[in-house]
């Protein structure tokens, strides 16, 4: 049988999903009225990207343990105690997703710096986005000089006078999610180059790269807003040039790299979901060792994704090896080692 290189579902999924993107665009700029054609570079880039991304999560979501997981947190959600799960995803989302509170136990200085490339990141994503697709375009105010109207989806949403504090907060978004990223950014950079334990395992390309290429996107976007406002637009289309050439490959190297963690991270609420739910439905306890050591549904759905992939614990009698905890396996395994030798007749040979 001849291996295939793609997962032909998920390429369909990645493929049609990128084409709803592209007639969104199309569509939520007015017919490209709105769009910018200067940003068609980074338009491909983000398509690529999303094609990319959603092509990967698909393949992963077919992963019998991740569907698995998948499946049984979007039900407990949706069933059951709705406004109880919802609650808590809502709880789960806020802690661990906004304030990145999973980090914080690690060291609050790696929670404060994770934080900030999160905060500078995520922000960055929601005004750049828009803005390459036209969704959101902004212009002066018929008979006015001084005031700005922000439109989304080519509605008039809001208008501001330029100089005010809203004007600023709107204009310098992105430098000051510059700012947050880089200082992040190089705090986890002189980690990784001054921790001996992080020197010995890592990768240029898997961890050293994404945060220089976060660094080059920050750093070159801030050059931009200095030429064109302190040094009369001196090095302006260098600079211009060399924040796209970093953007693209940022946005080329997320479905692949490390970036990809970004978009698995709210999986993880389901997860939380899930073991909830699990220890509601009570625990399984290890016949060997008569403790507690998981969830009766962790087991459950353990001994289905293990015989999905090939692998039968079951035991003559009807009960499985799954049943047992790791030290229960482990007290086993010495047990038959022992009666093995003793059958032989020869303890240490």
């Amino acid at each position: 049988m001849k291996n295939k290189t793609f997962n032909r579902k998920a390429l369909l999924i990645a493929t049609g999903l990128s084409i709803l993107m592209i007639v969104m665009v199309f569509y939520g700029s007015r017919k490209l009225q709105n769009f910018d054609a200067a940003l068609i570079t980074y338009l491909f880039g983000t398509v690529f990207a999303f094609f990319g991304i959603v092509y990967r999560y698909s393949v992963w979501l077919q992963r019998p343990p991740t569907w698995i997981y998948f499946k049984r947190g979007v039900s407990y959600l949706v069933t059951g105690k709705v406004f109880s799960h919802f609650w808590f995803a809502s709880k789960e989302t806020i802690e661990n997703i906004a304030f990145q509170k999973f980090i914080y136990p690690r060291g609050k200085y790696r929670w404060m710096a994770h934080f900030m490339i999160a905060i500078g990141c995520t922000s960055a994503f929601l005004i750049t986005i828009p803005l390459t697709f036209g969704w959101i375009h902004f212009t002066m105010a018929p008979n006015s000089i001084s005031i700005y109207e922000a439109h989304f989806f080519g509605f008039k949403v809001m208008e501001f006078e330029l100089g005010s504090i809203i004007a600023l907060l709107t204009f310098h978004a992105l430098n000051w999610s510059s700012y947050l990223v880089i200082f992040g950014s190089l705090y986890y950079l002189r980690r990784r180059l001054t921790n001996p334990g992080l020197i010995a395992t890592q990768t240029f390309e898997g961890d050293l790269l994404p945060l220089i290429l976060l660094i080059a996107i920050s750093a070159t976007g801030l050059g931009l807003t200095y030429s064109y406002q302190f040094m009369k637009g001196f090095a302006f289309d260098f600079l211009a040039v060399l924040h796209a050439v970093t953007v693209i490959m940022f946005l080329i190297w997320v479905p692949f790299g490390k970036f990809f963690h970004i978009i698995q991270r709210p999986a993880q609420i389901g997860a939380h979901i899930y073991k909830k739910q699990g220890m509601k439905l009570g625990m399984a306890v290890c016949e060997h060792t008569g403790d507690a050591f998981a969830t009766k549904l962790h087991i459950n759905d353990l001994k289905i994704v293990t015989k999905e992939l090939g692998f039968n614990f079951d035991r003559p009698d009807g009960t499985s090896h799954l049943d047992l905890s790791p030290e229960g396996k482990r007290s086993r395994l010495a047990m038959a080692h022992l009666k093995a030798r003793q059958e032989g007749g020869n303890l240490f040979g």
